[in-house]
């Protein structure tokens, strides 16, 4: 049989809009209410009809959530955040990867509609401002670093000053030739992860060579790999290294193996993003560690404020936590 609102309700000994209160996520809700329609539910196996539902609204019942690359292990682990925030709001999650290309951006985020989404959010690593729709046409949250003065909501880390901590951290081990992989003039997070790099290296007294910046046309490990032995083979090597995102690192710590140095004793190394490979490299990766559930959430939030009613207040930029995951990779075993 199919269980509904009404027999929920009877079981728990509250009405039917409370129940249906608390089946669509709603704050007003008295704490005793919640916990017996919650128990209730458990106890009946109630599962709402979503289609029926988004029907009644004018809705689709989905998101759109627009990243670089999958691969990389930063935007599926967001992805997998987004898709359980997202269903905490009775949402289904449409992914979709464009490579970071400008033409591939522009097309996804063009072909997004009423028909298709209720609202996306888009991580965007070249699109311009001419390049979003108009204020209102869709609901939109631009998730990273990528700068854009566009009306839209915007969820973020603070990634200058999250670069700047990583390679005080080096800094204050004693390092003094602290060299930097990921130098990337068209993508925006390189550009605000550089400049916490030098932010720091002046803060530090330490003064900048452009020599010992790598650039990487892409943030993967056989590229953080090559940067690394080009580093080393420098008349001064560096005595530690600060790679812009995880999968440079762990390539970073390869080549050092390779050469036959030591990791910290010889070069320290510190990465950003803290993927879960990151915990389990040999030796483990120190590494920036946004709290990627929190802006997640904060993303879904947004978006679901905009397409149930709020279509008019100003955006909104949010800055999520961020910390220093300290390990072996700097401080020894």
């Amino acid at each position: 049989m199919t269980v509904t609102l009404k027999d929920v309700a009877t079981l728990a000994g509250v009405s039917v809009k409370t129940v249906s209160n608390v089946v669509n996520g709603y704050a007003f809700v008295k704490p005793e209410n919640r916990r017996r329609v919650e128990e209730a539910l458990a106890a009946t196996g109630y599962r709402p009809n979503v289609g029926a539902r988004n029907l009644r609204r004018g809705r689709t019942g989905f998101l759109a959530l627009m990243v670089p690359e999958l691969s990389i292990p930063y935007f599926g682990e967001l992805a997998g955040l987004v898709i359980t925030a997202a269903q905490k709001r009775g949402w289904s999650v449409l992914i979709e990867q464009t490579q970071g290309t400008r033409s591939r951006e522009r097309e996804t985020l063009s072909s997004l509609g009423p028909h298709l989404v209720d609202g996306a959010l888009v991580h965007p690593e070249a699109l311009e401002a001419a390049d979003f729709p108009s204020p209102g046409e869709i609901p939109l949250v631009m998730l990273g670093e990528h700068a854009v003065d566009v009306p839209i909501d915007h969820v973020a880390i603070d990634n200058v000053l999250a670069a700047q901590t990583a390679v005080s951290h080096l800094a204050s081990l004693g390092r003094t030739r602290i060299a930097a992989i990921g130098r990337n003039p068209a993508r925006g997070t390189s550009s605000q992860r550089l400049a916490g790099y030098r932010a720091a290296l002046s803060s530090a007294g330490l003064s900048y060579s452009d020599a010992l910046v790598a650039p990487a046309e892409k943030w993967h490990r056989s590229v953080g790999a090559a940067a690394m032995r080009s580093l080393l083979a420098l008349p001064s090597p560096p005595d530690a290294v600060f790679c812009f995102n995880d999968l440079l690192a762990i390539g970073a710590l390869r080549a050092v193996a390779e050469l036959g140095l030591r990791v910290p004793e010889d070069v320290a190394i510190v990465g950003f993003d803290n993927n879960e490979e990151s915990a389990f490299s040999l030796p483990a990766l120190t590494t920036i560690a946004p709290d990627k559930t929190a802006l997640a959430e904060a993303a879904i939030d947004l978006v679901h404020r905009r397409i149930t009613g709020d279509k008019t207040s100003p955006a909104q930029d949010i800055q999520t936590p961020f910390a220093l995951e300290i390990r072996e990779s700097t401080k020894g075993r």
